[in-house]
């Protein structure tokens, strides 16, 4: 294992304490919140991140063989698996993967990335503001905007000049898109409720892609 992926699996399990903490005290009835995901709610998401830190690759690449390459449907099979019956149950389930460094094909940022990103599709809509360590979404920033594995978001930031308003991150030449590093990680990866918080000559152009 990198050095670099040694020292980002501390900052995943600091994540998913983070976000459970915050969960912990949620009335069943706002389990049922719209998340920022299309058509999944809170708990959703949360049985979605269950998931991704339970299969190994073997087992993720059985379940897309039994779907027969239906990505669509493997996923939503995984998530099912995780919901468990009640709220409760959800929550106990992802707490169980607190340190689990188990994941699908991905790299390492990759899964820093997701527990970001969906974490903020469930806070968001809650109403819950997390103050991200710095140095989490940068490096979670740096890696979306240079990488379209995950999703098209390098095709979305380039030839624009990504910049933080409130940290280092700092990225690309041209019009330049400025404003937090959580908005800009949230924007890359195509919730564009978060293009309110940026600003600059290269919004329009950003929130177009």
């Amino acid at each position: 294992m990198a050095a670099s992926d040694r020292d980002l699996w501390p900052l995943i399990f600091a994540e998913r304490a983070a976000l459970a903490e915050d969960l912990g005290a949620l009335a069943d009835e706002q389990w049922s919140t719209p998340s920022l995901c299309a058509g999944l709610t809170v708990r959703d998401v949360l049985a979605h991140l269950t998931a991704g830190a339970s299969d190994n690759p073997a087992v993720w690449f059985a379940g897309v063989l039994r779907n027969r390459f239906d990505f669509d449907a493997n996923v939503a099979q995984r998530l099912a698996k995780r919901l468990g019956d009640a709220p409760a149950d959800t929550l106990r389930l992802f707490r169980g993967v607190g340190t689990s460094r188990t994941k699908a094909p991905i790299p390492v940022a990759a899964m820093l990335g997701e527990i970001v990103v969906h974490g903020e599709d469930i806070r968001r809509p809650l109403g819950i503001v997390r103050a991200y360590p710095g140095g989490v979404v940068e490096r979670v920033a740096a890696f979306y905007a240079g990488s379209d594995l995950m999703l098209p978001s390098a095709t979305r930031a380039r030839d624009l000049r990504l910049r933080a308003t409130d940290g280092a991150f700092a990225v690309g030449d041209g019009p330049e898109v400025a404003g937090p590093t959580v908005a800009l990680v949230m924007a890359l990866t195509g919730r564009d409720e978060y293009l309110a918080e940026l600003t600059g000559p290269g919004l329009a152009e950003f929130a177009s892609r």
